[in-house]
């Protein structure tokens, strides 16, 4: 069984200018390309009662993600106004809407031990309950974004089996200073993405390095979150790490060569 539960934040990308909606957020994200890979995911989250609650999820479930455990909640969808100025997006307010309320419901746990892994990020409200989700057998998995020593990331690392984050601007070796203080805080493996310069790795022994797949880049959004569900199908076949490096790679290469995540 390779299912994956992804857990937390979702958010409608609006366009003030055109009136355009497009559906992502890290876990969902995550959650739809691990079904593009041919693998299964679910998807835990909340959406509100306006129109955009009902679309998300037509739109997630078309996908192939499992959302029979998502959450409806009376409110407002989050959404984020984004604005385009020369050609390049511009993100505006933010309305996390009713995901300020989402929380894991103890009917949603008997749910989540029918996967192997669960996957949440800095702003999913999942921190809290990654121990729980170990003891119940679960590998777990969190996404830092670009802040490893926010304090959500702090509240996840000692309970985070593999982790994920952004760094484009340190170098390799304060890169991997980092990487070495976060593994010794509790995960098993430490995965920083680094832009156009590729991935490295520390698993404890060693560090790996991956470089990216050569693509015409249309849009950047979701390339992050595509690299995690690569890596993580290929984890969970059991191949070696650097291979889960390259197919996390291969996934993000594809995902750069058209618009919108997905």
């Amino acid at each position: 069984m390779d299912s994956i539960a992804c857990l937390g934040d979702n958010c409608v990308d609006y366009y003030d200018e055109t009136g355009e909606a497009f559906f992502g957020g890290n876990p969902v994200n995550v959650a739809v390309y691990f079904c593009r890979l041919g693998g299964r995911a679910s998807y835990l989250g909340a959406v509100g009662t306006d129109g955009f609650g009902s679309r998300m999820r037509e739109a997630i479930g078309k996908k192939g993600v499992d959302v029979s455990h998502l959450q409806v909640i009376p409110g407002r969808t989050a959404l984020t106004h984004v604005s385009v100025r020369g050609g390049e997006r511009i993100f505006g307010d933010y309305d996390e809407g009713v995901m300020s309320d989402f929380h894991i419901r103890e009917e949603d746990y008997a749910f989540l031990k029918n996967h192997r892994m669960a996957v949440t990020g800095l702003w999913g409200h999942c921190e809290n309950v990654l121990a729980k989700l170990q003891e119940l057998g679960l590998l777990t998995v969190f996404d830092c974004a670009d802040r490893p020593y926010d304090p959500a990331a702090r509240t996840a690392v000692p309970n985070t089996d593999i982790l994920f984050f952004s760094d484009d601007e340190s170098t390799e070796e304060s890169l991997k200073e980092k990487m070495a203080d976060l593994l010794q805080k509790g995960p098993g493996i430490v995965a920083a993405t680094r832009g156009e310069k590729g991935s490295i790795l520390y698993d404890g022994n060693r560090y790996y390095s991956c470089g990216i797949i050569p693509c015409r880049v249309v849009d950047t959004i979701g390339a992050g979150d595509s690299y995690i569900a690569g890596f993580l199908k290929a984890y969970l076949s059991g191949k070696p790490l650097l291979s889960c490096m390259e197919e996390g790679a291969e996934c993000s290469a594809v995902t750069l060569q058209y618009p919108g995540a997905w």
